[in-house]
């Protein structure tokens, strides 16, 4: 049965060239998701993001087939975070333009031709293009997630973003799981195959499943790209969060570009499948989304950003104390691994919750903003983690990390002040949507 198309027409443009701010109309929308749809979602995002996390448990497989250096294998990990960065900020903007599930689709079925470049190339150069392409494309996955809050409800949106993001979470930190189990059996190109083929499987799914959705921002391609990037200097919401996302994805990548070379080390000598299976620890992290999106939804957002900048940056104490190989030291290591995941997740949702809040017929520019910040974050991490670790090995990367764990709860508290310190502004205060029109402090 065809689907009709949701269009949602905005008003007069603002002075300022941004498309024009519109009151959410939930009238406009579907009433809700089904769980089915939802589910196929969260699969979506998981696998899109999943492409460009594959190598980080093969690092030292991958440099040893094809003849790389560590640190040019390493660079597999910026690279596709750079690609994946450059599609937030060129490619998810066109949410506002085009009509999503079209661009959704198109990007899936792109990301499963580029992972077949990967799969094949025999040396580091197509090695490094098919990652970035890949990186480019993947960004399905955000506009997947702002596809996902504007099709909810305002009172389930942050339970709906959380679920969604779960599945991107779980996607990325189970690839390690996958990437190294398949790589034990037949090799570390089996798992970009696999994905490549799942990935054509989930862009006909999402053009069976989801409705046309289309609103139109009223602007041409480059103005889009402009008014995107005057987002930040129009929305302090975005600017704050921005931050908050960058430092902590940056953390995150820290940990997981040097893990591999720790654990494959002399301290502790695992193979690429038991690599691979810290994935799983990290996954149950991954649990907290769906917790954070709740309580953001019962307007907790602020509690659940500093609890969770606190938690990062103790993260790295476990985390240091698990570098020397034995028993208690990976004990530690581990619970290092699941703080750290929990910690990072948690605050990405509160994040989201409170940029979307802020324009809502810009979803997907204001998406692409954060995001982008977010995984240039990332893509910082991984870099300066590869210079740390020939530097310092894994005591230099776990200063490294709670360096920017400092920086992070830094961040929170001063915005924190500054929030305390001025009137009350709903369009500088992060405020999210509740059904009680309440935000608890």
């Amino acid at each position: 049965m065809a689907r009709t198309p949701i269009r949602q027409t905005p008003e007069a443009r603002q002075p300022d060239g941004l498309a024009p701010k519109l009151a959410e109309d939930p009238s406009r929308t579907t009433p809700g998701l089904g769980r089915g749809t939802l589910l196929l979602m969260s699969v979506a995002t998981g696998l899109s993001a999943a492409g460009n996390y594959f190598a980080q448990p093969l690092l030292d497989l991958i440099g040893r087939d094809l003849h790389l250096s560590a640190s040019t294998a390493a660079l597999v990990v910026t690279v596709a975070q750079t690609g994946y960065g450059l599609g937030l900020l060129l490619l998810v903007p066109l949410g506002d333009l085009l009509e999503r599930r079209r661009l959704a689709v198109t990007l899936c079925a792109l990301t499963a031709a580029f992972l077949t470049v990967t799969a094949s190339a025999p040396n580091a150069a197509l090695l490094l293009t098919g990652t970035a392409l890949t990186g480019l494309t993947s960004c399905a996955a955000q506009v997947v997630v702002p596809f996902a809050a504007t099709l909810s409800t305002p009172a389930e949106r942050g339970r709906t973003v959380g679920t969604v993001m779960a599945g991107l979470l779980l996607g990325i930190l189970l690839a390690r799981t996958a990437a190294g189990l398949l790589a034990e059996l037949s090799g570390w190109r089996t798992i970009y195959w696999v994905n490549a083929a799942l990935m054509l499987l989930i862009a006909v799914l999402l053009r069976l499943r989801l409705p046309a959705l289309r609103t139109p921002a009223g602007l041409r391609y480059p103005a889009l790209l402009r008014s995107t990037l005057a987002l930040f200097a129009t929305e302090p919401v975005l600017r704050w969060r921005a931050a908050l996302g960058a430092l902590a994805f940056a953390g995150f990548s820290t940990l997981w570009t040097a893990v591999a070379f720790l654990m494959s080390g002399p301290a502790y000598g695992w193979q690429e499948s038991a690599i691979g299976l810290l994935g799983l620890v990290g996954a149950a992290g991954s649990l907290s989304a769906s917790v954070a999106g709740r309580l953001a939804d019962r307007g907790l957002v602020h509690r659940v950003t500093g609890v969770s900048a606190f938690l990062l940056l103790g993260s790295w104490g476990l985390l240091a104390a698990g570098g020397s190989g034995g028993g208690w030291s990976l004990a530690a290591l581990l619970a290092g691994v699941v703080v750290l995941d929990l910690a990072v997740q948690g605050l990405h949702i509160s994040n989201q919750h409170a940029v979307y809040a802020v324009r809502p017929e810009s979803r997907n520019r204001l998406n692409s903003a954060y995001m982008t910040s977010y995984f240039a974050g990332g893509a910082a991490g991984s870099a300066l983690t590869s210079a740390v670790w020939g530097a310092g090995g894994w005591g230099g990367v776990c200063v490294l990390g709670a360096g920017l764990g400092v920086a992070l709860v830094g961040v929170w508290v001063v915005e924190r002040v500054r929030h305390r310190q001025r009137p009350y502004d709903p369009r500088t205060e992060a405020e999210p949507e509740t059904t009680a029109g309440s935000v608890k402090t």
